[in-house]
């Protein structure tokens, strides 16, 4: 990838974005109901309940869909990329690139882990490579 676009944190997102310079993928679970979900909201998408509190996810999944991009957005993404769809141990999924495989080692259902990516302003992109057990 080229240079990213950088991330505009909100009330909801700040606490998600600054753990990314740690290098923790931050998920929320409603203490209501203990649904865990996916990107950060302002309230639980199983309940609407408003009592989320955030936890680290272990960084295991599995691949969900995939697709190779070949044509890039814009300039500020260099193809090809694989964007996924990763479905995380804790439950929920999230839309992420996978890196370090070529596109003809991939299918769907198979083991991935976190890695991180650097942004130009200290904070971190989350995204999965291939577990190769």
């Amino acid at each position: 990838m080229s240079e990213h676009v950088l991330p505009i944190p909100d009330d909801v997102t700040t606490p998600w974005w600054e753990a990314t310079k740690e290098g923790k993928l931050l998920l929320q679970t409603c203490l209501e109901c203990q649904h865990v979900q996916h990107y950060p909201r302002a309230v639980c998408t199983q309940c609407a309940g408003s009592q989320l509190h955030w936890v680290e996810s272990a960084g295991h999944g599995v691949i969900d869909s995939f697709t190779v991009v070949y044509r890039a957005p814009s300039p500020a993404f260099t193809a090809p990329y694989v964007i996924a769809r990763v479905r995380l141990s804790e439950g929920p999924t999230m839309l992420t690139r996978i890196v370090g495989a070529d596109e003809s080692e991939l299918a769907c259902d198979l083991p991935v882990s976190l890695s991180w990516e650097s942004l130009s302003d200290g904070h971190q992109l989350p995204v999965f490579q291939l577990t190769h057990e």
